[in-house]
């Protein structure tokens, strides 16, 4: 199940690469670095209240279906109820607050009705993936999230130049948010129906409310660590800083998303073993989930870096000083994914611990994050790329050190838990790595339209050439192979 529902993942993650990129070139060119700003400081406010309202249930949800034999669909009505009910008050606040999300006072009737209330959709889709991805239908996120959302958003944002150019960002993002909701609800309704005969128990959603809060605590914190640097950049420079640095997130944010795709498939997992007391199994499965996403994230990240300065140059020229937060923030989603997938686990086996864990690798990243800006803005700046964008390289280097410090410590919790080992490591990404290098500085010598097409295909064709031979194992390769095994029920010999 694991390999079918990784490979599933990685053809989403493709399809979003693919989505993702018109978007940031249209705003970027188009709307420009001023714009995307103001949308970026916006949009970060509105999913941290989604954060906060889903109530950890994107990975809660899975544990609560593994307990019941029956009426799953009452589960996932409490579900919907419950976050219906968070998602309400966390909109009423941002439509009375709407400063909270537009720093420049400039607020208009989209941004202070229409954008808050758009948390009630994002909460629903989140909720409604998670309860299909218990039962191995991953296809729907990938349908709703890397295909649905991400290609309104940049359909949209052409549309709205025309009809609606100040507002464009925000309504195509409200656009798309409604058109993933609509792909998520669908197959939700078809696979487990309407609940009939459910009627709402208030003390039975609250209590599924205060089981949740280690796990909202977890992916609040989580989702922080990787907006931080954001709000940050957000306090003390310009929103055209903000911008640059948006872009280079989102960039990075593709590398992360091929990590968090795993977690609808291996959650469930996860649970299962979990309730058979099989200890053995959750390390095995983290080992292998975790070699994959880094085997994977160092390739795209090798070919993302070496090439940075062209990558985020296509977005405008203003853009191209991003490079090195581009860099930092690709290293630093590598070096998270052992945190992420050990997590996966500590989240059901040692919820405290691990959302501790996350407070001090939160609070180190705060920590590190200004003065290192103060370092990078003294140093670095110079008459090409201007003082500030020196600086935005800070947080991202805060992130890295700070999810690297994660990484070891999860890791290490995980395997004294389990008493079996949990790191995902192989010595052939190494080579791999080495050998990739070189044909980069030699892709880097080649004219930049040339690199950014022939050098990228060099460097993803001789990583993975080298990885595959070296690193994966007939097991690990069963993630590219199509066979009846992989699409039967769970059992003993595919649940690896």
């Amino acid at each position: 199940m694991l390999a079918k529902g990784g490979r599933t993942n990685v053809f989403g993650f493709l399809l979003r690469l693919a989505a993702r990129i018109p978007f940031l070139f249209i705003a970027g060119r188009i709307y420009g670095a001023d714009a995307l700003g103001r949308f970026a400081y916006a949009v970060l406010v509105i999913e941290f209240v989604d954060q906060l309202a889903t109530l950890g249930l994107t990975r809660g949800l899975a544990e609560q279906l593994a307990r019941t034999k029956n009426n799953e669909n009452y589960i996932v009505g409490d579900a919907l109820l419950l976050s219906l009910i968070t998602a309400s008050l966390g909109a009423i606040i941002l439509s009375l607050m709407p400063f909270l999300m537009f720093r420049d006072g400039s607020i208009s009737f989209a941004d202070h009705w229409l954008l808050p209330w758009i948390i009630i959709p994002l909460v629903w889709s989140d909720i409604a993936l998670a309860a299909l991805a218990f039962h191995g239908n991953i296809a729907a996120s990938v349908k709703a999230q890397a295909i649905i959302e991400p290609w309104v958003l940049s359909i949209a944002s052409v549309i709205f130049i025309w009809v609606a150019p100040h507002e464009g960002l925000i309504l195509s993002y409200v656009c798309s948010a409604l058109a993933a909701l609509v792909a998520s609800l669908s197959p939700l309704l078809r696979h487990y129906g309407w609940p009939t005969g459910w009627k709402p128990h208030l003390p039975t959603i609250f209590n599924l409310a205060r089981r949740n809060i280690p796990l909202a605590t977890a992916d609040a914190i989580e989702w922080s660590s990787r907006r931080l640097d954001i709000v940050l950049l957000g306090l003390f420079f310009s929103s055209s800083v903000v911008g640059v640095y948006y872009v280079a997130q989102q960039v990075a944010s593709l590398v992360q998303k091929l990590k968090t795709s795993f977690d609808p498939i291996l959650g469930p997992v996860i649970t299962r073993s979990l309730e058979a007391g099989d200890k053995q199994a959750v390390a095995h499965q983290v080992r292998q989930v975790g070699f994959w996403v880094i085997a994977a994230q160092t390739g795209i990240t090798l070919a993302l870096g070496i090439t940075s300065h062209g990558v985020m140059g296509l977005v405008g020229p203003r853009f191209a000083g991003g490079d090195g937060a581009l860099c930092f923030l690709l290293v630093a989603e590598v070096v998270a994914a052992t945190a992420v997938i050990s997590e996966a686990a500590l989240i059901y086996i040692a919820p405290k611990t691990n959302m501790a864990i996350s407070i001090a690798m939160l609070t180190l990243q705060a920590a590190l994050s200004i003065p290192l800006m103060s370092v990078l803005h003294r140093h670095f700046g110079h008459r090409d790329l201007p003082h500030d964008l020196a600086a935005a390289a800070g947080p991202a280097l805060a992130l890295a050190i700070s999810l690297g410090t994660g990484s070891l410590l999860k890791s290490w919790l995980l395997k004294r838990l389990l008493k079996a080992p949990v790191s995902p490591w192989k010595w052939a990404l190494l080579p791999a790595t080495l050998g990739t290098l070189c044909v980069g500085m030699i892709a880097r010598q080649f004219p930049e339209w040339l690199e950014l097409s022939l050098g990228v295909a060099m460097i993803l064709i001789s990583y993975s050439a080298i990885i595959w031979y070296l690193g994966f194992s007939p097991e690990d390769r069963l993630l590219f192979t199509r066979n009846k095994a992989l699409s039967s029920p769970i059992s003993d010999d595919n649940i690896a």
